[in-house]
């Protein structure tokens, strides 16, 4: 077995022979020289700690390998990178007897060798490896000394708190050892990290060299400060102003090459800049544009009852959630061309009025267009569609104005929560059912062993707040029915234990939630609900992310349609009374522009008999006809409302050439979701500019009708933003700056196409895990704005 020794070899010559252990030799003398070096304070701060040691072969007595020895706990390493030992095993608190105070705070280095070695030190030689604890002088008293003409009366002195450092000798067979004495500090040990500060401050007066990262050109410098205010801004304040002077960032630019930037530096003029470079590119792309709809979102209080997106239902129920969103109305301009730009945020101050929402609606088309008004041809808003859009639509003829689609299907189940039997009766059961699990302790206890025992998961079941109206905030009723019938096992164990059924001796509230958990009638019609909410939930999503045009809103209701009866058939319900409601939220959202677009839209055109590729106005009522013609006559003048009409017979009977509408209505699947979706979708609108070219009055309206967005919803602000701007909201500067960050982060977000936020994007993260259940307990009281 090899051994080590610390000691150099007694005979040299015996090593130079073998050309190996001549190598090692020359390695071990290499290192020791670089030590020596830095005992004097002229190398790393480490080497205090790292002693070379020589191994050598037990059978011929030369050197084998050369090894590192930390003095503090014997611990033995290889020699060939010692800076990435120090690293690992000091700094990074491997050593158990490393001493913080060699490294008194984050900022600063540890202290040099410089800092240890001590003009008054006595060399002995000895044969053991390590000396006693003992008083390390620093050179600072030297230098104090030496500036004092020679009154040396004070001396300044570093007191090592670990074992006292050993250090080999390099000679045959002796070790030198620091003899020194103890000094204390009138602070104790606080002194420590303040006569260390004091002793950096020195270094760098002499030595005023700084050791940052790779150095940058100032090009460089100012290409890599735009990007990073770039993301600052488009991070849209998830990232705060704060976190730019954080140590550790800054730590980070300074590793990088690059300076500390401060929150003026984006709060200011780079903020402006960055605005108004946004704003002129969005002016711009509005110019170029020859018509265009204003979308609104915000007017609508968005709380739990949200349900577009797969988190909507863990959104807080506070006040302040809701106050916020509701406070903050966005408006974009939706292009033919597909793409949008945002336009501009309106702090309403909470809810307000038809006729101040209406102002506000024609104030921003008047803002946009300035006298050519009739570029915008029509809105499309969360709320208001009685009234204000009624009103800005008769008042401007070739205006066509939309309530979002997707509110309309989010409206659906809150009628469905309040007209229907079925859903009362569940979601009162199930309240009575959650609040008796979650109130009593030992059912409480119970439930929780067992729901461990089966799903592996704690917790206990989400119930709305007593402040929440269960048919208006169906999101927080539909997580509490989502736990139940996920612990459906688990309930029917708890009341089959003995501890619940003495309870249900004395307890009748006990006996009647036991008689729920067992009646298979209930499990039944809460699959149900759960069912019918969970199938229009998810078309509502899947509405916010494909933004469907106005086109596909007649196509949209008949699938629902088709799936709540497919629904009905599954559970054995009566179709009627749920026809009824879907119906009736139908005839509310209905807007004759749906028929007309439909209609007008190549993409549905249906391939007859004859091979003709015709408008289908055989999925039309009677009464849905008729609206195609009365919005076409009202889009153009009354000498063109002959033409227009006679052009839309032509159409109905001849239709597109069998080619062309089969190439507007190639589909390719989406790489990313799977789905078959249209080639091309700008194709519609370009059949009718070019091969359609013929029709010349029903043209100018089709390629005016089927751009249209069927939803408002759009850019979507972050939680941390909208609470800053909350509290900032009566700061004059703090709103400007809010508005001008808005507007830069959605301008680069609609610019990507981009209808998500950091949040919803954070909670798929987390949710991609295995551990869903848990994660969603943990947010279900997260804010979603």
């Amino acid at each position: 077995m090899a051994s080590t020794n610390s000691l150099p070899p007694t005979d040299p010559s015996s090593s130079t022979e073998d050309p190996a252990a001549k190598a090692v030799n020359k390695r071990y003398e290499g290192l020791i020289t670089v030590r020596t070096k830095a005992t004097k304070g002229k190398g790393a701060w480490y080497w205090a700690h790292l002693e070379p040691i020589l191994v050598r072969n037990p059978d011929t007595n030369l050197p084998k390998a050369v090894k590192l020895k930390c003095s503090l706990c014997d611990a033995v390493f290889s020699s060939s990178n010692p800076s990435r030992t120090a690293s690992e095993h000091l700094k990074r608190g491997t050593c158990p007897n490393f001493s913080a105070v060699l490294r008194p705070n984050s900022s600063l280095s540890p202290l040099p060798i410089s800092s240890l070695a001590s003009p008054s030190v006595s060399y002995h030689h000895n044969h053991r490896k390590r000396s006693p604890s003992a008083t390390i002088i620093s050179p600072l008293q030297n230098q104090v000394s030496n500036n004092s003409n020679d009154n040396n009366k004070n001396s300044l002195a570093i007191v090592e708190s670990t074992r006292f450092l050993g250090y080999s000798s390099h000679s045959n067979n002796s070790n030198v050892a620091f003899t020194q004495q103890h000094l204390v500090l009138s602070g104790g040990k606080e002194d420590l990290s303040a006569l260390a500060m004091l002793e950096d401050s020195v270094k760098k007066l002499k030595s005023p060299k700084t050791s940052p990262g790779p150095a940058l050109g100032e090009g460089q410098i100012d290409s890599a400060f735009d990007l990073l205010a770039d993301w600052f801004y488009e991070s849209c304040g998830s990232v705060s102003f704060s976190s730019l002077e954080h140590p550790k960032f800054r730590a980070f630019l300074n590793q990088v090459g690059m300076p500390a930037v401060s929150r003026r530096d984006l709060s200011g003029a780079r903020l402006d800049n960055k605005f108004h470079e946004a704003k002129r590119e969005s002016e711009a792309r509005i110019r170029d544009a020859m018509f265009f709809q204003v979308a609104s979102d915000g007017w609508k209080r968005k709380g739990c009852c949200c349900y577009c997106c797969r988190s909507s239902y863990t959104s807080s129920s506070s006040g302040s959630s809701g106050c916020v969103e509701e406070n903050l109305v966005k408006f974009s301009v939706n292009l033919p061309n597909g793409s949008g730009v945002y336009q501009k945020a309106v702090f309403t101050g909470g809810s307000v009025t038809s006729k101040y929402a209406e102002e506000v609606l024609w104030e921003t088309v008047m803002g946009i267009c300035g006298s050519g008004v009739q570029k915008c041809v029509g809105l499309v808003s969360d709320k208001y569609k009685a009234k204000a859009l009624r009103n800005l639509e008769i008042q401007n003829h070739w205006m066509v104005n939309l309530s979002c689609q997707l509110q309309g299907f989010v409206s659906l189940i809150k009628d469905f929560s309040k007209e229907l039997l079925l859903f009362r009766t569940v979601t009162e059961d199930s309240l009575k059912l959650a609040n008796f699990v979650n109130t009593k302790s030992q059912v409480r206890s119970s439930f929780q062993k067992y729901r461990m025992q089966e799903l592996e998961c704690a917790g206990l079941i989400r119930v709305p707040s007593n402040k929440c109206n269960c048919s208006s905030n169906i999101a927080h009723v539909f997580a509490m029915l989502e736990d139940i019938l996920s612990c459906s096992q688990v309930l029917q164990m708890v009341v089959l234990d003995d501890s619940y059924k003495a309870i249900c001796v004395e307890d009748p509230v006990a006996r009647e939630v036991a008689g729920v958990v067992q009646n298979e009638g209930f499990w039944n019609d809460l699959e149900a609900v759960y069912s019918l909410v969970k199938l229009i939930r998810g078309m509502a999503h899947e509405i916010e992310v494909e933004r469907p045009l106005i086109g596909q809103c007649i196509p949209l209701w008949e699938e629902l349609r088709v799936k709540v009866k497919e629904w009905c058939t599954k559970f054995n319900l009566a179709e009627a009374p749920i026809e009824k409601i879907v119906e009736k939220r139908f005839r509310k959202n209905y807007h004759p522009a749906w028929s007309a677009a439909f209609i007008l839209d190549p993409l549905y055109l249906m391939q007859d008999t004859s091979g003709k590729y015709l408008p289908p106005f055989k999925c039309l009522t009677h009464e849905q006809e008729k609206d195609v013609d009365k919005l076409i006559t009202r889009l153009v003048t009354r000498e063109e409302a002959h033409v227009a009409l006679m052009e839309l017979m032509k159409w109905r009977s001849e239709g597109l050439e069998p080619l062309y509408a089969q190439a507007v209505q190639v589909k390719q699947r989406d790489p990313v979701t799977g789905k078959m979706k249209i080639a091309n979708p700008q194709s519609s609108r370009l059949v009718w500019e070019t091969c359609l070219s013929e029709y010349k009055t029903l043209g100018k309206v089709a390629v005016r009708l089927i751009f249209l967005h069927a939803t408002s919803c759009g850019f979507k602000c972050n939680w941390s933003l909208m609470k800053w701007i909350c509290v900032h909201r009566h700061s004059r500067i703090g709103l400007e700056r809010a508005q001008k960050m808005i507007f830069i982060a959605a301008h680069s977000k609609l610019g990507r196409r981009d209808f998500s936020n950091e949040e919803e994007k954070d909670a798929e993260l987390f949710m991609i895990d295995s551990e869903d259940d848990i994660i969603n307990e943990v947010f279900a009281d997260a804010p979603l704005v």
